[in-house]
Formats: C-alpha cells, structure tokens, sequence
C-alpha cells in the first residue's frame, strides 16, 4: 500500500524559513517524480514545484523561484521542500505527489501525478 506523508508545516511569520518533508513507502521512490502543490484560502491548488525521477530536473513556480528549493533523498525515501524569505501569500495546505515515470519529461501540472498526501498546513504571518 502506498503512503505518502507531509510533514513540518507550522505557523511562522513572514521572513522565516520552513522546511517541508515528504516520506513516501509502498513504492520503488527511485523511479518516481515528486511534485509539491499548495492550495491557499479561497484558492486552486497550484504546482510549486517539482522534480525528476532522477533528480537532474526542476520546476518552480515564478512566485517561488528563488526562494523554494526542492530536493529528495532516495535512500530515506524522502522528497524535501525548503522555503526561506516566506510571505503571506506563501500560506495554505501543502501537498506531496508521486508519479512513476521512466520519462526524461518533467510535469509540472497536478493532473500527471497519481499519489498525493493528505496535506501539511503552511501559516505565514505578516
């Protein structure tokens, strides 16, 4: 069975660092493309980023870019998400997705990815 868990949200105010994980089992993590998502109050969800099976690939989203930085380590099982310099419109529910692929491709849109998290709430403060 297939697990993917969130962890390290919190409440934080704006200008603080967060880093977010993601420990995914019940599948080969190796072989798999992980995404961040995030859907803020009143929002849709959003990709934040995302990277390759083989960890030579990355997405950000414009208002990350520069901030965000995402990261897996295959022999924890784990996909990382380190944010420094959070603003407020960085708040809402964080999510972790999965998607086996053998493809060089990186998607960047929710629809490609299979095994989603429960979600890891993200409060900014002004």
């Amino acid at each position: 069975q297939v697990s993917v868990v969130e962890s390290g949200g919190g409440l934080v105010q704006a200008g603080d660092s967060l880093t977010l994980s993601c420990k995914v089992s019940g599948l080969t993590f190796d072989d798999y493309a992980m995404g961040w998502f995030r859907q803020g109050p009143g929002k849709e969800r959003e990709s934040v980023s995302c990277l390759s099976w083989k960890g030579d690939s990355t997405y950000y989203s414009d208002s990350v870019k520069g901030r965000f930085t995402i990261s897996r380590d295959n022999a924890k099982n784990t996909l990382y998400l380190q944010m420094n310099n959070l603003k407020s419109a960085d708040t809402g529910m964080y999510y972790c997705a999965a998607e086996r692929t053998t493809s060089d491709s990186l998607y960047s849109g929710g629809w490609y990815f299979g095994y989603w998290g429960r979600g890891i709430q993200v409060v900014v403060s002004p």
